[in-house]
């Protein structure tokens, strides 16, 4: 394989592990905002316990894909990485010290028997796993919209995260993790026999679905005034992705309130899959949006031959296991959180 293949498949597994961290990682942040919202700690006790039984599992393994999205950027475009770390690196702070506080309170939080150590982790686990993808998807944002240049620190560090679209890329993303943790925990709950449970995170779900699905619709006209060549991508290129997006949110909502809490799942997951590649594609074949190509960004041959083997090898070893702890995850044995 030549350098421009080669690159092109790293890239594809970058957007492969970028699309899981979404998905899992993503709905592991939307948990603690529901966290953050299921009231005091007597009212909100059932919901608080269901969501550390259902991400207390598996929340480190959904979390390891961060670090491989940084990891393959930072081996196979090392001049994007830069230029995103330096341009981008008040956001970027302000996401591992969430990172870390959210980590850690969590954990904290299920090993102190005191009811006050009890609220101020928790508060800190739920504040965290908002302000958390809240600011990656101002990264998300500055780098659709053409904000961040090649070269260290040739952006501004200000405006180039805090700036419409960076905004809106930041609210969809406390959204959309909300919505995928709603529509995950509300299977959840049915699996472990909590009705009243399920019915809460339903409403929740259908509430949350429809608030995302607004908030894209608005987006819209953010995108047509302040990143136009993304707006121009997204409704040409990306337009049949950016239609499937809208077909299977609808119909998650649909089979939400037809109860079936398995299939929405899948639907829900497919919603945002499709929104996140009709931006990839819209982009293509640009890593930074109107700077530098995929070709012309990517290391060496001599990096990316070794690079692709073993994200090959990776790949094959670690999916398995990965499946395999979800599915042991999803058994009728549920994790106490005493034990997290």
């Amino acid at each position: 394989m030549n350098g421009s293949v080669l690159a092109n498949v790293v890239l594809g597994f970058l957007w492969s592990g970028i699309t899981a961290y979404v998905l899992l990682g993503g709905a592991d942040f939307g948990a603690g905002f529901w966290d953050l919202l299921a009231g005091s700690a007597a009212a909100g006790a059932s919901k608080r316990r269901r969501i550390a039984e259902s991400i207390g599992p598996v929340w480190e393994a959904n979390h390891v894909w961060l670090i491989f999205a940084l990891v393959v950027t930072w081996t196979g475009f090392p001049t994007v990485f830069s230029a995103i770390a330096s341009t981008l690196y008040v956001p970027l702070t302000a996401v591992a010290f969430g990172v870390i506080l959210r980590g850690s309170a969590f954990a904290f939080r299920g090993a102190v028997s005191e009811l006050s150590l009890q609220r101020a982790f928790g508060a800190a686990f739920a504040a965290s796993s908002v302000v958390t993808p809240f600011f990656l998807g101002t990264v998300a944002g500055a780098i659709a919209s053409g904000r961040v240049p090649v070269g260290i620190a040739r952006g501004d560090v200000i405006s180039s995260w805090l700036n419409p679209t960076s905004l809106l890329g930041g609210l969809l993303a406390v959204e959309v993790s909300a919505y995928l943790a709603a529509v995950y925990l509300t299977r959840d709950c049915e699996r472990h026999g909590e009705a009243d449970l399920t019915r809460y995170f339903r409403r929740r779900a259908v509430v949350m679905g429809v608030i995302t699905g607004l908030t894209a619709i608005a987006g819209i006209g953010v995108l047509h005034a302040d990143a136009p060549r993304l707006f121009s991508g997204l409704t040409q290129r990306g337009l049949p992705l950016v239609v499937a997006s809208v077909v299977f949110g609808a119909l998650s909502l649909v089979l939400l309130l037809l109860r079936r809490y398995v299939a929405v799942r899948a639907t829900a997951a497919l919603a945002v899959v499709a929104v996140l590649w009709a931006w990839g594609v819209a982009q293509y074949p640009d890593v930074l949006a109107g700077v530098i190509t995929v070709s012309a960004a990517a290391a060496p041959e001599p990096t990316l031959l070794p690079l692709v083997v073993s994200l090959s090898i990776g790949s094959a070893l670690l999916i398995p296991a990965l499946l395999l702890l979800y599915s042991v995850s999803q058994s009728d044995a549920p994790a106490s959180p005493s034990h997290l």
